[in-house]
């Protein structure tokens, strides 16, 4: 639980009743306008300043893999983490608690309050959008891991934001999709994680999602907000709002809702002080409300008469250090035969247009902007000895353009209805995204006509270059002094409300450009707002993509580099087009011509490593043919660095499998499209691993998978209670971690429970040779279900096998226990 090292209990709770003596204070100097003004965001980030009580505006910003701010562009960067399929994918809580100590840096920096991470849905399906955004398919690991970095985060003094409270499994029809779920797998899976990190991490907020959950929206979700959240388990933060989900002023704040985001047009404000005259709402329930939001602006100092939970702040921490820790700590080696890796001596062809252009991180609002990118190339670079690597190509997974980035130098331009210039900003990466008040000095949406952004592009190809754009609106595109589009583009039909963020780019020009030979480029928007629109958004991008060479000469080059060193790196990756917010995805190939070059280079060369960039589940037609396979997920910053150290054997592969991994065509949950706007989960408590072992299929690769670069022997393991002890010997000849997973089986079949679940696990370490022992504690919910009859946890009687080993299915010790 977050607060100051070395207090005691007793001081805690000394502290805790201080602030909520000061929070009274302030509440009963505040009339109705300026409670209900409280509850509603006063722009895109931030709630208003109360000066009267000495409130300070209270500052949100998106994760959960860096701290964006309050600007979303490249000017203002940010430490990119692994993503969070790569932090859960280490296993290890205390890592995740000090990325969010770092993270809390960060946001104090930033001049922020709040964090709006992490998000702890689960892996219902493989084919969802934002799968690499939450942790795992297992509701014990996700929480456990969340747990660790909201605990890290608010020891930094900043506040977190889990989400999206509930079952905001998949991107499709996400604003208005009722999924149909049952009470038990709502308790058992879909809202286990959000209790574990209640109970054990004590969050300071909570962000309600989009979607309906068995009929009634959730920013109005009386029962599983009042009853549950707060009732049964005791939550005494502030529930704020996803962007624009609130719809209804009554139906929001007798739900539970405290915080209408974002602003200034929500249903809070003055239309809740007017429900509120008018006897719709109750003035008390605004209090209970206005009271959760002044607890948590105590909690992190913006309550001038509150102290902050925290005062000492933790020492600093070292951002790309702990990116690169975090990311070779999180890699996921599933194939690794006659050795192949770590590398031997010798030369390496390194393939792949993701090993010299890395996707560092998921598309949609867990963006940030690094101010530096290793690449798998640059890294291979620095580690290996000169000479001895040689890059090619080989082939493209980018099939659609891609926002302007290397070789373009822009900036943005406002001018007014009569062509005057009233602003001007950088705009490093080709992309406008004005959120709110957030436009550049001097200019005001009442002024602003039209932007362009205008610059220089410096090809690095020779040959056809496509631009295009991102957004919709009156466009007119330049290059190189001919203009190729003036006219209007519509947005698609039926799509994602911030389709100017996650939208599909749609080609406009196509120039003849010479590489190294500058041009001028130009695209302007006239900026036409609704008057409906609940904020101001300005937001379009420049898109660009290279000349497309012949894909099969890409791939002869690459066969030949390979057939030519002694071992093949293909670096293949998936694209934002991919995975990001805003949509699901159709399938799991690999975009591109990528496994067609994997199974080119293979057959040229035996001794073929592949590197799957991508933040989920991708289907590995080829893993048969070639030596190794190493999941490297979403690396963040760092991700080149990190790449080095696993391949060169500086560090092993630490990661294992949060998740299943298998063709799409086994997979046993796989529908993400409501039906008649509705989405039954009629798969109930069958999700992940529980789902493949009652369908009898074999994954690719199972939960919990992953080899390093040691052997471990289990030797031992004994009960005590509900205590499993578990002795294992590193029987390899190297150094290395093991994370010994327990799981746990009711000795007697029961057709309505999973086999086995996930019921601790623990990280330990050894030299060659060296034993070590794991404690297993198993908590007290492995042994329970929640029994729909009596509306109770049922704590289940009766004999169980645990089962101990290194991954659902490579099981390789046993004890049983009668409880």
């Amino acid at each position: 639980m977050a607060g100051n090292p070395g207090t005691s209990p007793d001081d805690r709770a000394r502290a805790d009743q201080a602030r909520e003596a000061a929070v009274e204070a302030a509440l009963g100097k505040l009339d109705l306008d300026a409670k209900t003004r409280l509850l509603a965001g006063q722009d895109t980030w931030s709630l208003p300043a109360l000066p009267e009580i000495g409130l300070k505006s209270l500052v949100m910003s998106d994760g959960p893999i860096g701290v964006r701010g309050v600007r979303w562009t490249a000017d203002d960067p940010s430490v990119a983490l692994p993503s969070p399929t790569a932090l859960a994918a280490t296993w290890d809580p205390e890592l995740a608690r000090r990325a969010g100590t770092l993270l809390a840096q960060e946001a104090r920096r930033k001049g922020v309050h709040v964090l709006l991470a992490p998000t702890v849905n689960l892996h219902r399906s493989p084919l969802g959008g934002r799968h690499f955004e939450a942790y795992s398919e297992d509701p014990y690991l996700t929480g456990v891991i969340g747990a660790g970095y909201v605990n890290g985060v608010q020891a930094g003094g900043v506040g977190t934001t889990v989400k999206h409270f509930v079952a905001n499994d998949a991107e499709t029809d996400r604003f208005t999709v009722n999924n149909v779920i049952s009470e038990r797998a709502l308790r058992e899976l879909y809202l286990a994680p959000f209790e574990t990190i209640v109970e054990n991490a004590h969050p300071w907020g909570i962000m309600t999602a989009y979607n309906t959950v068995n009929g009634t929206t959730m920013t109005e979700h009386r029962h599983l907000v009042n009853d549950i959240l707060r009732g049964e388990w005791g939550f005494d933060g502030y529930n704020v709002s996803d962007w624009t989900a609130a719809r209804s002023t009554v139906g929001a704040i007798e739900g539970g809702l405290d915080v209408a985001m974002p602003g200034p047009r929500t249903v809070y404000g003055a239309p809740l002080a007017q429900a509120v005259r008018e006897g719709r709402v109750e003035e008390a329930t605004v209090d209970e409300a206005v009271r959760n939001v002044l607890r948590l602006a105590a909690r992190v100092g913006a309550l001038e008469s509150a102290e902050p939970v925290v005062t000492e702040l933790p020492a600093p921490v070292d951002g790309s250090a702990l990116a690169r820790e975090i990311a070779r700590r999180a890699f996921v080696l599933v194939k690794n035969d006659r050795g192949a890796l770590p590398l031997r001596p010798g030369t390496v062809a390194l393939i792949g247009a993701a090993a010299r252009d890395a996707r560092v991180l998921g598309g949609g609002s867990a963006t940030v902007f690094p101010a530096h990118v290793v690449s798998p190339l640059d890294g291979l670079t620095a580690a290996l000895p000169e000479g001895t690597l040689r890059y090619a190509v080989g082939a493209d997974p980018a099939t659609e353009l891609a926002v302007a980035g290397k070789g373009f130098t822009l900036r943005a331009i406002c001018r007014d209805s009569d062509g005057n210039v009233i602003g001007t900003a950088s705009a490093p990466n080709g992309q406008i995204q004005w959120m709110g008040t957030d436009l550049p000095e001097g200019v005001t949406h009442d002024r602003l006509h039209s932007v362009e952004l205008t610059g220089t592009f410096t090809p690095r190809d020779t040959g056809p270059h496509t631009f295009g754009i991102k957004g919709a609106g009156r466009f007119t595109l330049t290059v190189a002094g001919t203009t190729y589009y003036d006219e209007v583009q519509h947005p698609a039909e039926g799509g994602d409300r911030f389709e100017a963020f996650f939208g599909t780019p749609v080609p406009r020009a196509q120039a003849e450009l010479t590489a190294g030979e500058q041009v001028e480029v130009s695209l302007t928007l006239v900026v036409d707002l609704p008057e409906d629109m609940p904020y101001k958004v300005v937001a379009f991008a420049l898109c660009h993509q290279e000349p497309q060479r012949d894909a099969d000469e890409l791939i002869a080059e690459a066969v030949e580099a390979a057939r030519a060193a002694d071992t093949a790196v293909v670096v293949v990756a998936t694209t934002e087009r991919v995975e990001s917010e805003g949509f699901d995805r159709k399938d799991l190939a690999l975009p591109g011509r990528q496994d067609d070059l994997v199974r080119a280079v293979a057959a040229a060369n035996p001794n073929t490593v592949v590197v799957v960039n991508s933040g989920s589940p991708v289907e590995l037609p080829w893993r048969a043919d070639v030596a190794a396979v190493l999941l490297s997920w979403f690396p963040g910053q760092e991700g080149g660095a990190a790449l080095a150290d696993v391949l060169t054997g500086a560090q092993e592969p630490g990661g294992r499998l949060p998740t299943t991994w298998g063709p799409l065509s086994d997979a046993p949950v796989t529908q993400v499209v409501p039906d008649h706007g509705e989405l039954h989960y009629t798969e109930d408590l069958f999700i992940g691993y529980r789902a493949w072992e009652k369908a009898g299929r074999t994954p690719s690769y199972p939960f919990g998978h992953g080899l390093g670069y040691t052997e471990w022997t289990y030797e031992s393991v004994e009960v005590d209670g509900t205590t499993a002890k578990v002795r294992v010997r590193n029987s390899g000849e190297r150094p290395g971690r093991e994370v010994v997973q327990v799981y746990l089986a009711p000795t007697e079949p029961d057709a309505d429970r999973p086999a086995r679940r996930l019921a601790g696990f623990a990280g330990v370490e050894a030299g060659p040779g060296e034993t070590a022992e794991a404690v297993v504690r198993l908590p007290r919910r492995a042994f329970e279900v929640w029994d729909e009859a009596t509306a109770a946890w049922s704590f289940v009687k009766g004999s169980y096998e645990i089962q101990v080993g290194r991954s659902i299915t490579d099981r390789r010790i046993t004890a049983t226990i009668n409880v």
